[in-house]
């Protein structure tokens, strides 16, 4: 499949060379025709010296063959037009921009355009590993009312099926993250020690669904 990249500095070029080194084709976007030697001399794919927004620039790499496009340059404004270009003008179904103002990429991803939104995200990982309680969304969908939430258990879960789980909350059960690997969820499934369960649910049902998770499972 052919990827266009719209920069190329540490996240940019990264992509990239995973990208080729999967076997895709990957063009990268860049004003400064020196970020390319992030790349390595080892990289198979085009670069194209030029503003990542440009029609003739995306044209010249292959926007209008192109499985995927990213922005990830260092400026959000740039990023989020080139998105829209290239999901608008050049019809290219999967789009994703790197954002840094996470209150922008909350709108953009209500617009449809799926946003990263490095520090907010790091943030909401951190606030989630330290805190003993509190749910924070991982996944939102575009209209920002569906998330998938890392939701914290109390301890009398551990051997009970996450069947139970479900039947408590209403939520389904999205997948587990057990020894740091995710498992998708099987009807005979049981809650171990150490388990991190995200749920699917609706976001205003969050806090309903985290206080119930928080209370002993019952007894039946």
């Amino acid at each position: 499949m052919h990827f266009v990249i719209m920069g190329c500095g540490r996240v940019g070029s990264t992509l990239a060379r995973m990208l080729s080194s999967h076997g895709h084709d990957v063009a990268i976007i860049d004003a400064d025709a020196s970020a390319f030697r992030r790349l390595g001399t080892s990289f198979e794919g085009q670069t194209v010296t030029g503003i990542g927004f440009d029609r003739d620039t995306l044209i010249a790499a292959g926007i209008k063959g192109a499985y995927a496009f990213a922005a990830v340059s260092s400026g959000d404004n740039s990023n989020i037009l080139a998105a829209r270009v290239a999901r608008e003008t050049f019809g290219v179904e999967h789009v994703a921009a790197r954002i840094y103002d996470p209150q922008r990429a909350a709108v953009y991803q209500r617009l449809g355009i799926p946003t990263v939104a490095t520090v907010k995200w790091t943030a909401d990982q951190m606030i989630q590993r330290l805190l003993p309680s509190g749910a924070m969304p991982e996944l939102t969908d575009p209209s920002g009312k569906v998330v998938i939430a890392e939701v914290p258990l109390a301890e009398q879960w551990i051997g009970h099926p996450l069947a139970d789980v479900e039947a408590r909350t209403g939520a389904r059960v999205a997948y587990v993250t057990r020894l740091g690997q995710g498992e998708l969820p099987r009807p005979d499934m049981v809650i171990q020690q150490g388990d991190l369960v995200h749920l699917a649910l609706m976001r205003d049902d969050l806090g309903r669904v985290e206080r119930l998770c928080d209370l002993p499972p019952m007894v039946h």
